[in-house]
């Protein structure tokens, strides 16, 4: 069984008397340790299927299967938890608490899955030190630089020991070194046995990943293998 499975999901808005076709019966298999970069140009797509995979979202039909779990079964707040438990999200725009340190911003994850201070505080250092910013824990992320944020961000994202680790255009507001930097992090969390689900627009991104899927108007483009 793969980790993910979409089957005919489709994803409709209503924009004034205009029906759109934002995802328009797409099937789609990913396997547990796959590293895929979900691409297209804008309107094609790609933020619509990022959503609904991370649980955001949910189709408006089709059946989509999460580690097992049929996700358009479950109420609001088990899809909630499911998220919680399976999903780690890395922003573009980091999403942190900008006046909260870094080991606390990393430990929000934990606190809403009720876990014990003592083990949020252990297992969010750990988490940090794992993407290289033990010495910048009790640091503010508002005196951190863009790629150091963007590392605890990953670090977050992380602390749930996730299923998927799923990235929105992570590098979008880095320059070219530390976009560099990031990818590289993403490459040894891959290697490490994480999966790892980009979307980007960028190619010189997309490459780190072994598949790259290609949308355009809700449909698949291209499935192409890159190992």
């Amino acid at each position: 069984m793969a980790l993910i499975e979409l089957r005919e999901i489709r994803k409709t808005y209503e924009v004034g008397s205009e029906i759109v076709n934002a995802l328009d019966g797409l099937d789609l298999d990913i396997e547990k340790g796959s590293y895929v970069a979900i691409m297209g140009a804008s309107g094609s797509g790609k933020s619509t299927l990022m959503n609904l995979v991370g649980c955001l979202d949910r189709p408006t039909s089709g059946h989509y299967v999460l580690n097992g779990t049929a996700v358009e079964d479950l109420s609001e707040d088990e899809l909630a938890d499911l998220r919680n438990r399976e999903i780690g999200f890395v922003f573009q725009t980091f999403n942190l608490l900008a006046r909260t340190t870094a080991v606390a911003n990393v430990e929000l994850p934990l606190t809403y899955a009720g876990i014990a201070r003592k083990e949020r505080r252990a297992r969010a250092l750990e988490a940090l030190d794992h993407v290289g910013l033990a010495d910048r824990v009790m640091h503010h992320t508002n005196e951190l630089s863009g790629g150091q944020r963007q590392r605890v961000a990953v670090a977050r994202a992380l602390v749930n020991s996730p299923s998927i680790l799923l990235a929105d255009e992570p590098t979008g507001n880095l320059d070219t070194a530390t976009s560099v930097e990031i990818m590289d992090l993403f490459d040894e969390l891959h290697n490490s046995g994480n999966t790892v689900i980009l979307v980007t627009h960028e190619d010189d991104i997309a490459e780190h990943a072994n598949r790259q899927i290609v949308l355009r108007d809700g449909k698949l483009l291209e499935d192409r293998d890159t190992r």
